[in-house]
């Protein structure tokens, strides 16, 4: 149990269970990529639920998980998973016409050398598309750090308070402002299509509260074609790769 804990903190929990969240997400990098026939890492996969709803569209997906409990589970779903950090992928150059990552790059133990890879295995003309936390989103969703125990949960207003306070508290995780965000990707071959914020599913919510769920979805994803998205849970950001010469 102490190990399954230090492990959520440390590399967070991957999804298990494929729901309207998942589902939503995955939609949107259909629109912001094209996957028929197209060869797809899927970096830092878990137990391979994204990694499975690509192959939908393409027999190309390979996947990349550090955690090696996981990469088990994920390789009886596609047997092109391996264990590798993200920092140093097992692939060639100009590999991939999309490289996928969702949630994972605040776990990493360097978030711009895993940037850098995720870049250098995309073709030119391919695509990153990246998930992440939002710094500014009301709650600190990994849990926090409190007199040397770690408390997993939502625990509100962590992400607002000044870095130093924050790291005290949330020293396992990071969140990102858009500016983090750009500084990810500063002197790499790439030019950003996309940077925006979305909210969550509230998956719980809406099967325990079913009309309260819809509610709160159906708001929350309105306020995401108003300024108010900058307080979404999560960044979408999706970059091009360049084409050299």
């Amino acid at each position: 149990m102490e190990r399954s804990m230090e492990t959520a903190a440390s590399r967070g929990l991957p999804s298990f269970v494929w729901r309207a969240g998942q589902e939503r997400r995955f939609d949107m990098v259909r629109r912001w990529a094209s996957l028929q026939g197209a060869v797809v890492l899927d970096v830092g996969c878990g137990v391979g639920m994204y990694t499975v709803a690509l192959r939908r569209d393409t027999p190309h997906v390979f996947g990349i998980e550090i955690e090696f409990e996981r990469v088990v589970v994920a390789h009886q779903r596609v047997t092109t998973v391996v264990q590798s950090p993200g920092e140093r992928l097992p692939f060639p150059n100009d590999t991939f016409d999309l490289v996928f990552s969702n949630e994972v790059l605040e776990h990493v133990d360097d978030d711009r050398a895993c940037v850098a890879e995720m870049v250098r295995v995309t073709r030119p003309g391919g695509r990153v598309i990246a998930f992440v936390p939002n710094r500014r989103y009301f709650f600190e969703t990994h849990g926090i750090y409190w007199r040397g125990q770690y408390h997993f949960g939502n625990i509100p207003l962590v992400n607002w308070l000044p870095t130093p306070w924050r790291e005290r508290l949330a020293p396992h995780v990071r969140a990102y402002t858009q500016a983090d965000i750009r500084h990810l990707f500063d002197g790499l071959p790439v030019r950003m299509h996309l940077l925006t914020q979305i909210y969550p599913g509230y998956d719980n919510i809406v099967a325990r509260f079913p009309r309260l769920g819809r509610i709160i979805r159906q708001t929350t994803y309105a306020l995401e074609r108003t300024p108010l998205r900058v307080f979404g849970l999560s960044h979408l950001v999706v970059v091009e790769k360049c084409v050299s010469g």
